[in-house]
């Protein structure tokens, strides 16, 4: 019920005092406003997948459900065995993917294999296979020009939208037409997010945006687990136990300093897809050097503030298309607009040579404050968390203004009418009072008294009786009834009139979507850039420089980005792989001497300036590098059903078949899974195998602990291996490590002073650094005379222990058998 204030009435004659009131319930509390966090909740992406594959060419579209866009990758060629699809796919994590039912035998393979991946994390997709004919390019085409798009102005002629579309859309892509119209066909099918809307409502589509891979550096799962750039762990917080997972200590975890949650995907999209596009790092990296400087240090901490404030706007844009509006997307869009406008102005006093700055103080139009000043006169924020739907503010419908005028001065009206009503009513009744239902209209209210048991007692002459609620009966009078003809369901009216003034505005505000999507591409790369130069100024990083001309890497003092975060004291190490010497390095050195280290933060590094990122170094060069390969650590797993030696075997066959001249490939003590002798042959004849390409042999850093790889000469002599090893110094019995790396072969392994670190006995480790020792002198291995001789007390002593428990007494016993069974065993172990 809605409620207006009461008015005490007169006191009558009669048997007692009685009111005359006019009552709504009390307004409900007004709630604080949520959190923008609590704002941007939404239901997990889904991404559908279309595809089709014919002479050698793909052609891609995918639809994302969290920013409701369609992607597009132009008519690409792609290889027989399908690389650049089993590349989309790894990349984007499609839900489904649909392709036509007819397919030449490359596709049918692919889908079949893809079909049968039961381990793919987290699930493998499922294939939709759709007829032909609905990839047909006439009907593709008309499905895509008949499409019901917000983003398209409904002032724009038929010609006008066909030209509109013709901008974005590469109709001369013949196969990427056929995929998009396949795709809407199987968005229409399912009703991908309005399943439970009315069939008329279309589905969302609030852009067309196009995709490529080209420039792409190639880097695989093992490689981004190894190298730890991003490690999920179980979230901690009983609270938060629907989300999983969070980001554990990874690279990706300390550079991600995004204040707004796009932002972060867009980092996270960077990471996914290091290019070697120089342009496009170098843009990057002239933001990160602007906010590094000193004096743009309060620029670059106000705009991190605007940057806060930007929020989902997809999904309340998709809101808007379905509908589905609620009052605090009002708020957030509001905030987004004038901090967008912020960063406008903030991006106009900054240098225009800078790319970034140039196209946020020009691609945030007027459309925005034309959307932030239409949605503050318009929205009263206030009143809308009040009663928890959109409401207007005075002045902005005299229609409006006048019923709730009308509603406001209810009450006192009302008491007046409830007071001449109980002057009508029977003296036995005490009070009464006229209150407002929305869509029932007004009622008479009096309370239920003694006499009232049965039904038929709650007839009143004059009066229609309505229900009884609350011990109270509510009736229809005619002066109730002349009411609701003369004020109608102002309620109603009301709420129905600023729904409309509500769809009004939206479509307002759908029709300058673009500007929207602008934004929040714009503003999350900025978001990105000031996290890395925030990232770059507290970590001591320093810009790399990127040469075409050289094919490899140079690092001057380089450190774990990782590592230097928890180790006390870190020793910066240099590493060169460019030209034709030492293309092949092999890094020896004790247990815990910081090979792997070494390894890892020559991978970091040069991944770090391939996502346009200041690195941990000195000095950094970094040449044309298409892919980084990893042998370091093995992904174990039940669910794989391989054993660890196997999956060593399929990340180094993987950089075998796939490596050329500008790849950099890091190996870790591979062949340690097997026979010493066997993979120590393993790992030669894969060196040896890259060696024979000469001057296209990849950039390669192999640490291992087989020193007989060096000692039997295994390796061809030459300019293209150069051998490293980690500096160490003997201290008596001590072993010091200087984590420092110099051109050698160690000498040893030191595996006994490791095992000592560990905690082993020393017994243990002596015992095996004697027979380690006796091995590599040929010498034959010996028992140890203690260990020998305190096994034969041993035997002594339980033999003598078993004779004294015979009974010679028992006329079963058999002294014969025990002397066979027992004695004569035990007697030969002991001599």
């Amino acid at each position: 019920m809605a409620s207006v204030g009461a008015t005490p009435g007169r006191t009558p004659q009669g048997p007692g005092p009685r009111e005359a009131s006019a009552s709504f319930p009390s307004p409900a509390p007004v709630p604080e406003p949520r959190e923008a966090e609590e704002e941007d909740e939404e239901e997990p992406a889904e991404i559908h997948l279309c595809v089709l594959w014919s002479s050698g060419y793909l052609g891609i579209a995918y639809y994302n459900t969290s920013d409701s866009t369609i992607y597009f990758m132009p008519d690409a060629p792609d290889h027989e065995s399908l690389q650049l699809l089993q590349r989309v796919l790894d990349e984007i994590d499609p839900q489904s993917v649909v392709t036509s039912a007819k397919q030449d035998e490359n596709m049918t393979r692919f889908l079949g294999k893809l079909a049968s991946q039961e381990h793919r994390e987290p699930k493998r997709p499922e294939i939709i296979l759709l007829p032909s004919v609905d990839f047909g390019l006439e009907i593709s085409k008309q499905r895509l020009l008949s499409g019901n798009y917000s983003f398209i102005p409904d002032s724009m002629t038929t010609t006008e939208k066909i030209l509109f579309l013709s901008s974005i859309i590469p109709f001369d892509c013949l196969l990427t037409v056929r995929a998009l119209g396949g795709l809407l066909k199987f968005l229409g099918r399912r009703r991908i997010g309005v399943e439970l809307e009315d069939y008329n409502v279309s589905i969302p589509i609030l852009g067309f945006k196009k995709f490529a891979l080209t420039h792409l550096v190639s880097i695989d799962q093992d490689t981004y687990s190894v190298l730890q750039i991003f490690k999920s762990e179980p979230h901690p917080s009983v609270y938060k136990v629907a989300s999983g997972l969070k980001e554990g200590l990874s690279l990706f975890g300390i550079l991600n300093r995004c204040r707004c949650k796009w932002g972060e995907k867009l980092l996270r999209l960077w990471f996914t897809r290091p290019t070697q596009d120089l342009e496009e790092l170098n843009s990057r990296l002239d933001v990160i050097q602007f906010f590094l400087l000193p004096q743009n240090l309060d620029m670059a901490q106000m705009l991190h503030r605007l940057l806060g404030h930007i929020k989902n706007v997809p999904l309340i844009l998709k809101r808007m298309k379905l509908s589905h509006t609620k009052v605090s997307d009002w708020q957030v869009l509001y905030k987004t607009v004038y901090s967008a406008l912020g960063l406008r102005d903030a991006c106009r006093s900054l240098p225009q040579s800078i790319q970034l700055f140039r196209d946020i103080a020009q691609e945030f139009s007027d459309d925005l404050h034309h959307i932030a000043s239409l949605i503050g006169k318009v929205v009263d924020f206030e009143g809308s968390l009040a009663e928890n739907r959109f409401t207007v503010l005075p002045n902005i419908d005299p229609e409006i203004d006048e019923k709730k005028r009308r509603l406001t001065g209810l009450p006192s009206f009302l008491t007046e009418v409830a007071r001449k009503e109980l002057e009508n009513l029977d003296p036995r009744i005490p009070s009464c009072s006229v209150i407002y239902i929305p869509l029932i209209g007004f009622l008479l209210c009096i309370p239920r008294l003694p006499s009232m048991v049965e039904t038929s007692d709650f007839e009143i002459e004059g009066l229609d009786f309505m229900f009884l609620s609350e011990e109270k009966l509510h009736y229809r009078s005619a002066r109730t009834k002349e009411l609701d003809a003369l004020l109608g369901d102002l309620h109603c009216d009301i709420r129905d009139q600023e729904t409309l003034l509500m769809y009004q505005l939206q479509c307002q505000v759908l029709a300058r979507a673009a500007v929207l999507t602008q934004v929040l591409d714009l503003a999350s790369r900025l978001d990105v850039l000031l996290a890395l130069a925030s990232a770059a100024r507290d970590y001591g990083y320093s810009r790399p420089r990127y040469s075409p001309r050289l094919l490899g890497v140079r690092i001057q003092n380089g450190r774990h980005p990782l590592m230097e975060l928890c180790a006390r004291t870190f020793v910066p190490n240099s590493a060169e792989c460019g030209g034709y010497k030492g293309r092949v390095k092999v890094i020896t050195g004790p247990n815990s001497s910081g090979k792997s280290i070494y390894l890892k933060q020559v991978g970091l590094i040069t991944f770090m300036a391939l996502v346009g990122s200041f690195v941990p170094a000195e000095e950094a060069e970094i040449g044309a590098v298409d892919a980084i390969f990893t042998r370091i650590h093995s992904c174990e797993s039940i669910s794989l059903g391989l054993s660890t030696f196997m999956i060593d075997l399929n990340q180094v066959a993987k950089a075998v078949n796939n490596a050329t001249e500008r790849s950099l490939v890091l190996i870790d003590e591979f062949g340690k899974g097997t026979n010493t002798v066997d993979g120590l042959a393993l790992l030669a004849a894969v060196i040896r195998h890259w060696l024979a390409l000469g001057p296209t042999c990849p950039h390669i850093f192999v640490a291992t602990n087989f020193l007989s790889l060096i000692q039997l000469q295994l390796l061809p002599q030459g300019p293209l291996v150069q051998y490293l090893t980690m500096e160490t110094c003997e201290d008596g019995n001590d072993l010091v490590f200087f984590y420092q790396v110099c051109e050698g072969v160690a000498n040893a392994s030191h595996a006994s002073h490791t095992a000592a670190q560990a905690g082993l006995p020393e017994k243990l480790v002596a015992r095996g650094k004697e027979v380690s020792d006796l091995i590599c002198s040929g010498k034959p291995i010996k028992p140890v005379k203690e260990l020998l001789k305190e096994k034969q007390m041993e035997n002594c002593q339980m033999l003598v222990d078993k004779f004294l428990k015979l009974d010679l007494e028992d006329p079963s016993l058999d002294l014969d058998i025990f002397m066979r069974q027992e004695v004569l065993p035990a007697a030969a172990t002991i001599l």
